[in-house]
């Protein structure tokens, strides 16, 4: 496929077929994704590979307060999980959510899952001392984690960042043998999707880019 396809044939797929994953796709997928960039070149990025279906249950019940809460501030028409619109939602709200399959199943029905991680003795966090959640660093994984899911898309399977484990993090990091020092940044299932879409829906380049300030010009098409 030409790049230019991929990059736009690249969605979040989160219903799979049984088809396997074989283990020489998956490692072509990780050997070419390792070249994405990181601050400083100095390649703090981690990934482990699980297929026991075991830790795969683990890994979606870790998630499920993450996802409950996530699901009580939607239906209370908020964003959730944002940090900087504070949330009115109750913890008894939160306890009561229903979670749908879609936000955690897909850790279990998928061929394999990939948990990303990096090492924050490697970042440069240079938005350390502002006043708001921290986001550089992910500068320095992020792009590794997207090259997998590009890779993914080129070898015909497709998979989905997801983020929900990462808010019980300590107990990821015990589960899997973690180091503290080493962030969970993103478990992402893989494997062959039911439907493959070929037309996603994505802001115009007239929303999101302005010449010279954030107020300026709309930049548009020749």
């Amino acid at each position: 496929m030409e790049l230019n396809d991929v990059m736009r044939t690249t969605f979040a797929a989160r219903d799979y077929t049984e088809e396997n994953l074989p283990d020489q796709i998956l490692y072509d997928i990780i050997d070419h994704a390792r070249f994405a960039p990181s601050g400083g070149n100095r390649q703090g990025n981690r990934v482990i590979i699980i297929r026991e279906l075991a830790t795969r249950q683990s890994l979606a019940k870790l998630a499920e307060p993450a996802a409950k809460r996530y699901m009580a501030q939607v239906q209370a028409g908020e964003n959730p999980w944002n940090t900087i619109i504070p949330s009115k939602v109750s913890q008894q709200q939160i306890d009561q959510a229903i979670v749908p399959d879609l936000l955690l199943s897909h850790y279990t029905e998928a061929a394999v899952v990939l948990v990303f991680l990096v090492d924050l003795r490697e970042v440069a966090s240079m938005d350390q001392h502002l006043n708001r959640v921290g986001i550089i660093s992910g500068a320095s994984i992020y792009p590794f984690v997207w090259n997998v899911l590009l890779g993914a898309r080129q070898a015909g399977f497709g998979g989905t960042l997801t983020t929900l484990p990462a808010a019980s993090e300590p107990e990821v990091q015990k589960l899997l043998r973690i180091p503290e020092h080493y962030a969970v940044c993103a478990v992402t299932p893989i494997s062959k999707p039911i439907k493959q879409l070929s037309k996603l829906k994505r802001r115009s380049v007239e929303d999101i880019a302005t010449l010279e300030q954030f107020d300026g010009e709309v930049f548009t098409k020749p």
